[in-house]
């Protein structure tokens, strides 16, 4: 039994709370300090908070596990010029083995001067490496000649299906790939991290998100990620809660193993299976209903509607809802006219009514807005996503930028939103996608006081919703997990500020001083100012 007092609690339900007890890893109790004590006098131990702001604990609905842990290990290419990037690289270079590869991520070309680079520029500072780096958004790759030779990409390397190879006047390759048929070309030769490799990382990982405030994650990572979690979960000395996600490579495996949506524990669980209608903004391969501004093109529809209709129908039969990658209004159209199929199919022959879930949702029509509470779809969405691309939207989407991000929208048309940060295509703590859902700025305040599109700016209350109870009520946790509620599992993080009291704009400095899970502190800041007794 253990008793928490003199807190700043957040429960809606009861705001003038100070104190709760836990018992076996829940709350059994809320109330004053003096309930609490009067009614459990003789509690193990005791925690003066001494005023510190109790929250939920956080979960991230969608996060690469594998990449975000591989990425604490590659040079960090995000830079605000490319020289800065190639400066890193050469510097990464020099301190690797001759035969090793050079790996990093989070390169964005619509932040340099010159646009992208190439496979020649990374020749000159890689030592005769080959060398591969994964764009921000995870939608491009830029390798150089050695890794292109390693893959056997040429000029006459057709465009394989899903992907395309970026090529200069002359047909020949640049050593710029577009979506994943073309990065597989390269990936598929860079050596595979081992199991015991990949649990070192996730060791390392786990401890950084409970300093983040993080609870638990939803998954979008392979079969791989899936069995270092399960030998994390039978070793238990990392408690964290995790929703794996299917790719659609794995769905077979999973289901012969008789898998489906909500198989698997408080631990451990099987959500969704994981399809990509289109690309990303960045590059401009998100399928839109008209062309980009100062283009053509108009991005790549990856799945058509009757695509996913087949693939959806044949997950239905087996329980397993769909979470569909959709960032162009073309390609939520396809994909909210597929869920229109697959709801008819579910209810026509009985089937479950299952949760499936848009992933983005970065640019949707005011007509197809509603179409996510009528057709009873989760929009899960990514904040940090709107000031980190407003640029890149405003250029590429000209007046259409209105259309984008557009959260609040949603929200008041009856959606459900859950909240994420796609990481590591962006920084993984939740206190920075909370900061950008209410105030729609990048954390240096840009770009200005009101936000960009503040329109669509959301209340505190409905971002911490997005990042606690929705991501557990989704996947049928909803009464266990995501509230400071009798009853409910003691996940909870302990911080100094108030973010309801403090400068908005300060949100994202917030840093727990530490984080429980089941009643038990993971993880405790040097100088956290509560007492145990």
């Amino acid at each position: 039994m253990k008793i928490f007092h003199n807190a700043n609690i957040y429960n809606a339900e009861n705001p003038s709370a100070t104190a709760l007890a836990i018992e076996d890893g829940r709350i059994i109790a809320l109330g004053s300090d003096a309930e609490i004590r009067q009614t459990f006098p003789n509690p193990t131990h005791t925690y003066n908070l001494n005023g510190l702001t109790l929250w939920p604990g956080l979960t991230d609905a969608h996060v690469h596990l594998k990449h975000l842990a591989k990425s604490m290990a590659m040079v960090d290419c995000e830079t605000a010029t490319l020289n800065e990037c190639l400066d890193r690289v050469e510097r990464a270079a020099k301190n690797l083995p001759p035969d090793a590869w050079v790996l990093g991520h989070g390169w964005n070309h619509n932040r340099w001067e010159g646009g992208y680079g190439s496979a020649d520029l990374l020749d000159k500072i890689c030592g005769g490496r080959p060398a591969y780096l994964t764009a921000k958004s995870l939608h491009a790759g830029w390798a150089n000649t050695k890794a292109l030779k390693i893959a056997g990409i040429s000029a006459s390397t057709p465009d394989p299906p899903g992907g395309e190879i970026q090529r200069d006047r002359d047909g020949n390759p640049t050593g710029i790939l577009f979506e994943a048929g073309a990065m597989h070309l390269v990936e598929s030769h860079i050596p595979k991290a081992t199991h015991t490799e990949l649990i070192t990382k996730f060791r390392q990982l786990i401890p950084e998100l409970w300093r983040m405030g993080l609870v638990g994650v939803h998954d979008f990572d392979g079969l791989d990620c899936y069995q270092v979690l399960q030998s994390l979960k039978q070793d238990g000395t990392l408690p964290f809660r995790v929703v794996k996600n299917i790719p659609f490579d794995d769905l077979d495996t999973f289901i012969q193993s008789g898998l489906r949506t909500n198989s698997g524990d408080d631990w451990l669980q099987i959500g969704w299976l994981k399809l990509f209608a289109d690309g990303a903004l960045g590059p401009q391969t998100a399928a839109m209903l008209a062309a980009y501004e100062e283009s053509t093109g108009a991005g790549t529809l990856l799945l058509s509607e009757s695509e996913i209709v087949s693939i959806g129908e044949h997950a239905v039969e087996h329980g397993i809802a769909l979470a569909i990658h959709a960032i162009g209004d073309r390609a939520n159209r396809v994909v909210l006219n597929a869920f229109e199929k697959i709801r008819a199919f579910e209810q026509e022959y009985g089937f479950q009514h299952l949760p499936h879930r848009v992933e983005h949702v970065q640019i949707i029509t005011s007509e197809d807005v509603s179409r996510f509470s009528e057709l009873d779809i989760i929009a899960s969405v990514q904040p940090i996503h709107a000031p980190s691309d407003m640029a890149i939207a405003d250029h590429k989407l000209g007046t259409r930028s209105a259309d984008a991000y557009a959260y609040r929208t949603l929200h008041d048309a009856g959606a459900c939103l859950v909240f994420g940060s796609d990481a590591p295509v962006e920084p993984v703590n939740p206190f920075f996608g909370l900061h950008a859902a209410v105030t729609r700025k990048r954390l240096d305040g840009s770009p200005g006081i009101d936000g960009w599109h503040p329109e669509q700016r959301l209340s505190l209350e409905q971002a911490l919703r997005g990042f606690s109870h929705t991501p557990a009520n989704i996947a049928n946790k909803g009464r266990d997990f995501g509230k400071i509620q009798t009853g409910y599992h003691a996940d909870f993080i302990l911080l100094e500020d108030d973010p309801f009291t403090i400068d908005s704009q300060d949100i994202w400095k917030i840093k727990p001083v530490a984080t429980f899970i089941d009643g038990k502190c993971v993880y405790q800041s040097s100088d956290a100012a509560f007492d145990q007794s």
